[in-house]
């Protein structure tokens, strides 16, 4: 992936994790890796902010149950997990990704924690009103257009009370910072090429008005948060 590129407009190109005839030790190593980059660019921050948003909205219950698409390895549920314990909240959590290497690595990552369980599934096929809350982390940037909305229209089905994405700011610094880390901390082809191309593929904040006005939903909200990412919450009309 190229040091210089234009980042005006939302990159195209498919990145090397949506091949899913790929796989193997390979991507289970890149998702080992991509903990650690969630890590170094506090990932997990914008998907608490926006949970925690939408919790207070619908109530503040005392019983809460997530599901979180795309999840990958579901590293970012943990701070979910230590937040719903200060709130004497009884948290249930169910990772749901498309391909088996993220699977079994969130098995491995959460085999001793029972308020998390894990899917292999499509959120395309998952029922209607399937948890309290729908997230997505690093997940809506692999679509876009009518994709896009598509995909987070899924989302808002299988939700009850809404949907909170935590996705990537598109912007020159963040990429340069994301194109350093990943040649830094790892050798990892995935990582190497999709690392940065997430970025090219992130949003501003245009995009996310363009994306409400296609939701035709007026109470989605947006806010740019550390590191160079954003908290999006649309409640369930």
């Amino acid at each position: 992936m190229s040091f210089f590129r234009p980042l005006s407009m939302r990159a195209q190109e498919e990145e090397l994790m949506d091949d899913f005839s790929q796989g193997g030790d390979e991507l289970s190593e890149a998702l080992k890796h991509l903990r650690r980059l969630n890590k170094l660019f506090a990932a997990p921050g914008p998907t608490l902010a926006g949970v925690d948003q939408l919790w207070q909205r619908i109530g503040s219950p005392d019983r809460l149950s997530i599901l979180d698409v795309g999840a990958g390895s579901g590293d970012i549920n943990r701070k979910l997990i230590r937040w719903s314990e200060r709130k004497g909240i009884q948290l249930t959590i169910t990772l749901v990704d498309m391909t088996e290497e993220a699977c079994e690595e969130a098995r491995r990552l959460f085999r001793r924690e029972p308020r998390v369980r894990v899917q292999r599934a499509d959120v395309k096929d998952l029922p209607e009103a399937t948890a309290d809350i729908v997230t997505g982390s690093q997940f809506v940037h692999h679509f876009d257009g009518e994709q896009l909305v598509g995909i987070v229209s899924h989302m808002l089905r299988a939700s009850v009370h809404g949907v909170v994405i935590n996705d990537i700011h598109r912007h020159r610094v963040s990429y340069t910072a994301v194109w350093l880390a990943t040649r830094l901390i790892s050798r990892n082809r995935y990582i190497r090429h999709d690392g940065p191309l997430s970025v090219a593929k992130g949003f501003n904040g245009s995009d996310w008005e363009q994306l409400k006005q296609q939701l035709e939903h007026e109470a989605m909200t947006y806010e740019w948060r550390p590191l160079f990412r954003y908290s999006v919450v649309i409640p369930k009309l």
